[in-house]
């Protein structure tokens, strides 16, 4: 087995500046951070963690009126406002404080050039009262589901996912690497404006052979393809950015001021496996670094969880790396915790939806415990979600 291999990285805090004259400025980072060197074919010891022991726990019931019905599809989580979606196009979006009770319902979903056809992903920018609709461009609109503008990106990318980087611009992924028809280009992480969508700064990792997460599988009756799911490639940590190319052998730290840290490697290179195993970072605490890898295998189109995936972290006390499984302790069984559901928004590490009928199921059965007992048993069977967020201690 190779050892795990610690590089010394030390720098001092500087009050840096974000792109485009924005007012973003860098946090510490403390001195004495390593590099981590995680060999993803290496069956490393198992540790079990409470989530409780180690972050703050919050749970949010959404407010169930004729008006507000909601599947809870949380698309963007702000210091005042959670914003959530319905599973199906009916285009609805739904603004909630952030005690869960319902502000407005928004329903721009039409044909016309201000209006979306279908909602990819939503961007909540408070400090503007905007929302940034992403479908194939972005459409803008105000708190109220004003319009306000449409920003157009070059058709020759493809971004799944948009941040808010700071007052005036959005951090995004281009997935054409993902796509054999596109030819490799040097930068797949990109911060455009806000404006116009055009492309401010583009943000190079190395990597040699393009690297697909998508499998295809093989039926009697046609050919599927699938990618794993609720991953990222750009991950919001502290002040900074955590940023990973499913291609490369390495995850970096950017910083506002454009620099980059190796912050993990991998090993052995993504380049020398076949099947191969990607690295994919999840969440980040003062203590912890949670990773998951994901083999490139599809076990079957009818099971759940298709691809082999291990759970890993990395403890920084230690300095040394797990296979690992959270829990939930507020059930009297405590209940296993996905790590890898839709997450770090605004300070916000992750969050969990919870179904109405499922808790109200588990506390007649007498399995809940603390604040979630107490919703429980105000909620009946019909009502909306409960959402759990999930951020570091301070």
């Amino acid at each position: 087995m190779k050892k795990v291999v610690f590089l010394k990285v030390i720098f001092l805090l500087v009050v840096l500046t974000g792109c485009g004259g924005g007012n973003r400025q860098s946090t510490a980072i403390r001195s004495n951070d390593d590099l981590i060197t995680v060999d993803v074919t290496r069956n490393y010891p198992k540790k079990e963690l409470i989530l409780q022991d180690f972050m703050d726990v919050e749970y949010i019931p959404l407010e169930t009126t004729d008006e507000f019905l909601t599947q809870g599809g949380v698309l963007a989580i702000g210091k005042e406002f959670i914003v959530v979606r319905n599973n199906t196009r009916d285009g609805d979006i739904f603004l909630y404080d952030k005690n869960g009770k319902g502000v407005r319902k928004i329903n721009r979903r039409g044909q016309s050039s201000k209006e979306y056809s279908n909602i990819i992903g939503v961007v909540l920018d408070e400090d503007n009262s905007e929302l940034f609709v992403h479908e194939s461009n972005i459409l803008v609109y105000d708190l109220n589901g004003n319009y306000k503008r449409s920003i157009r990106y070059r058709n020759d990318y493809m971004f799944t996912r948009f941040y808010n980087y700071d007052r005036d611009h959005l951090f995004a992924y281009d997935a054409t690497v993902e796509d054999e028809g596109f030819k490799k280009r040097s930068a797949y992480h990109v911060i455009i404006s806000k404006k116009d969508g055009s492309i401010i700064r583009e943000i190079h990792i190395p990597f040699n052979e393009k690297k697909s997460t998508v499998v295809k599988y093989q039926t009697e009756e046609r050919v599927l393809s699938s990618g794993p799911a609720n991953i990222s490639s750009i991950i919001p940590y502290q002040d900074n950015w955590i940023l990973t190319q499913s291609s490369a052998d390495t995850v970096y730290m950017y910083l506002p001021d454009d620099s980059m840290l190796p912050f993990i490697a991998r090993t052995p290179s993504i380049q020398s496996m076949n099947p191969e195993i990607f690295l994919f970072p999840q969440v980040f605490t003062e203590q912890y670094y949670f990773m998951r890898t994901v083999k490139k295998e599809w076990k079957s189109p009818n099971d759940a969880d298709r691809f082999p995936t291990t759970n890993l972290l990395y403890d920084r006390q230690e300095q040394k790396i797990y296979e690992c499984v959270v829990y939930n302790d507020d059930f009297s069984t405590p209940q296993k915790v996905d790590m890898s559901q839709q997450r770090r928004i605004d300070g916000i590490s992750f969050w969990i939806r919870y179904e109405a009928y499922e808790l109200v199921e588990a506390y007649e059965k007498g399995e809940l415990k603390g604040r979630l007992k107490e919703i429980a048993a105000e909620l009946g069977e019909e009502d909306n979600p409960v959402i759990m967020l999930v951020k570091s201690m301070k």
